[in-house]
C-alpha cells in the first residue's frame, strides 16, 4: 500500500504503480488482447488513488503496452516498448523505404512460412488469395487493401516466429498505407500473389522469398518511374 502523496513523491508514486503494472504485462497475468482490471480495482489492489492509477496507466499507454477503447475499457496491446518505438519511426518513413523494409522483413516470413505451413494453413492461404483477386478484378481499392493486408499477415503469421510476427504487427498501420498507396497508383495492373501463393504451398522456402521480393521490386521501380 503506497497511499497517496504530492509533487515529486506523487510522480515516483506513479512510476512505481506503471512498474507493478507493466511486470503483470511481461509475466503474462495480462496476456496480449486481454482487457486490464478496472481503475477502481487497480487502486484496490495497488492502495493508491484513482487519479495515480490513471496517470500510470497512461503512461504505459504512451509506452505502447496498453490501449483504450472508448466505452470497452483498456486492452493490452504488447509486451514492450519496442513495437511502439519502431511504429512511431516505420511511420515517419517515405513509400519507398517502407517497401525497402517489407522486402526485408518479408522475405523471411515468406520462407519460413514455405517451411512450416500445414495444409489446413494452405486452405486458408488459398482463400485469401482469392478473395485478393476477387477484390482485384473488381476495382474495390479498400477491399483490394484489406485483403492483400490479411494475406500479407497470415504469411507472417505462418512464418511460425513470434517475434517475426510482432515485428510485421509493428508496422501495420504503415504496410497498410503502402499497400493501399501501390494500389492507388497501379490498381488492377498490380502484379499478383499467385507464384508466391504456390512456392508456400510447394514448400519451396527460397522461391517463397524470391516471389515476394520480386513482388516488393516492381513497387519500388515503379515509384522510381514516376520520379
Amino acid at each position: 500500500m503506497y497511499g497517496e502523496a504530492t509533487g515529486s513523491r506523487r510522480h515516483g508514486l506513479i512510476e512505481q504503480v506503471a512498474a507493478q503494472m507493466r511486470e503483470h504485462v511481461v509475466r503474462g497475468d495480462w496476456p496480449v488482447g486481454s482487457r486490464i482490471p478496472t481503475e477502481p480495482e487497480l487502486a484496490a489492489l495497488a492502495g493508491v488513488g484513482r487519479n495515480t492509477v490513471r496517470e500510470a496507466v497512461q503512461s504505459l499507454v504512451h509506452a505502447g503496452l496498453l490501449a483504450r477503447r472508448q466505452g470497452s475499457g483498456t486492452y493490452v496491446v504488447a509486451t514492450s516498448e519496442l513495437p511502439a518505438v519502431v511504429s512511431r519511426h516505420v511511420a515517419g518513413g517515405n513509400q519507398r523505404d517502407v517497401l525497402e523494409v517489407r522486402q526485408a522483413l518479408e522475405q523471411m516470413t515468406a520462407f519460413l512460412a514455405a517451411r512450416r505451413r500445414t495444409d489446413e494453413q494452405v486452405a486458408q492461404l488459398k482463400e485469401l488469395q482469392a478473395a485478393r483477386a476477387a477484390a482485384v478484378a473488381a476495382e474495390e481499392l479498400e477491399d483490394m487493401v484489406a485483403t492483400d493486408m490479411a494475406l500479407h499477415r497470415y504469411i507472417a503469421q505462418i512464418a511460425g516466429n513470434p517475434l517475426l510476427l510482432e515485428l510485421f504487427n509493428t508496422m501495420l498501420d504503415a504496410v497498410e498505407d503502402n499497400i493501399r498507396f501501390n494500389f492507388r497508383r497501379l490498381g488492377a495492373t498490380a502484379p499478383g500473389h499467385e507464384s508466391l501463393v504456390d512456392a508456400i504451398e510447394q514448400g519451396a522456402g527460397g522461391e517463397a522469398a524470391r516471389s515476394i521480393d520480386g513482388y516488393l521490386q516492381i513497387m519500388v521501380d515503379s515509384l522510381k518511374d514516376s520520379e
